[in-house]
Order: structure tokens, then C-alpha cells, then sequence
């Protein structure tokens, strides 16, 4: 069988010679694939930066102010420490945060300034969770909360109690890098200790990292 010949056609060739000359398919073709690459590298970016941030951790300092204990004779307790939470968005404006604290303070259980029978030391801790919803408006980002969950609290004189506990309020963020805010937040906290019933403020301001 004589060998295959494979000859090149008018076509093709004109087709190469074009391919070396500026402005031929060759060229048009890699033009084409360099605005792609360029609108890619240029689309991501920007397109990554608006999708919103999936999560936040927070840390910072909590104050409470606990006055209805039955056992307080009216005095009041004031307690402060750390809180923590970590939010995880479903949607934009929607997300569930687990929240943590520990509060500390020393409670006169008697008539003031003598304080018989002496004083009380109070240590209180949350957890708590629930859904968050928030509005981010420029480095604003205001939100409101209700969670739920549990109080655990140990004292001096009594020993330890727990109760479920709620927590309804909300603050705002306020951004001054790109990953990094200020939080200033309120609650209204419940709970059930010691057969009182207590209604407490929670206050709470610290740092936030978004990502």
C-alpha cells in the first residue's frame, strides 16, 4: 500500500500565513483568551466582596446587675466579667449565636454598711443561644436577639442554684478595619433562682472579628 500523503490545501495554507501576521485567527484567538483571563482575575474579586460575612466571634467585658434575691434583703449585686459568642449567618440578615459569659461580684446580704452576716461571694455563668437578626447600614451594623438557655450561679452562702434563663435585646457593631468591630450590646436577662424570680440588665461591649 503506497504511503498516505497528506497535502496541504490552498485554504490552509493561506489560513498559517495569516495565523503570523498581526490581526490573523491566531492572534484574535489569544486576544480573546486574555480578555477572558483579564475579566475573570477582575470579575472574582469583586464578586467575592459581596458576598457578606458568614460568621463573627465576639469577645469582651459583661456587667449585670442582679437585685432580687430573696435572701439580699433589697441589696443589690453587682457582677462583671467575660462574654463570648460566636454567630453563624443562614442569610444576610439572619444568623444563630451561641452566647457564653462568667460574671463575678460580692453580694452584703445585710442591712448596710454592716453587712452581717458578712459578705457573699457570687459567681454567674450563661448559656445561651438563638437567632440574631441584624441590618448592616454602612460601618453600622445594628441587630436585636432573642436567646435562650440556662443560669448557673454558686454562692458563699447559699451554694449553687441553676435556672433557665432568657435573654431579649440587641446593639449595634460598629467597623473600623475590615474584618474587625466594636460592639456595644444591652439584654434584658431572666431567670429563676433561689424561688425568686429575677429580671436583670446584662451590658456588654468588646471586640468583633468577621469573617
Amino acid at each position: 500500500m503506497p504511503p498516505l500523503e497528506f497535502r496541504e490545501t490552498s485554504k490552509d495554507a493561506q489560513w498559517r500565513l495569516q495565523s503570523r501576521v498581526k490581526g490573523g485567527p491566531f492572534h484574535t484567538s489569544m486576544r480573546r483568551a486574555g480578555f477572558v483571563a483579564l475579566a475573570w482575575l477582575l470579575f472574582v474579586p469583586l464578586a467575592l466582596s459581596q458576598i457578606p460575612d458568614r460568621a463573627n466571634i465576639f469577645a469582651g467585658y459583661s456587667y449585670s446587675d442582679v437585685n432580687s434575691f430573696s435572701w439580699a434583703n433589697g441589696n443589690s449585686l453587682h457582677v462583671g466579667g467575660w462574654e463570648g459568642s460566636i454567630e453563624i449567618k443562614a442569610y444576610r440578615w439572619v444568623g444563630f449565636v451561641g452566647d457564653f459569659d462568667r460574671r463575678s461580684g460580692t453580694l452584703c446580704p445585710g442591712p448596710v454598711p454592716s453587712c452581717s452576716p458578712g459578705s457573699v461571694n457570687v459567681t454567674q455563668g450563661d448559656v445561651l443561644f438563638g437567632p440574631r437578626l441584624s441590618l448592616p447600614i454602612n460601618r453600622f451594623r445594628p441587630f436585636v436577639h432573642g436567646l435562650a438557655g440556662f443560669q448557673h450561679v454558686t454562692t458563699s452562702y447559699l451554694g449553687p442554684d441553676k435556672s433557665f434563663a432568657s435573654a431579649l435585646g440587641g446593639g449595634v457593631d460598629v467597623r473600623f478595619a475590615r474584618r474587625f468591630s466594636w460592639r456595644f450590646q444591652g439584654d434584658r436577662m431572666q431567670t429563676q433562682l433561689f424561688g425568686t424570680t429575677q429580671k436583670n440588665l446584662r451590658l456588654s461591649t468588646g471586640l468583633v472579628f468577621r469573617f
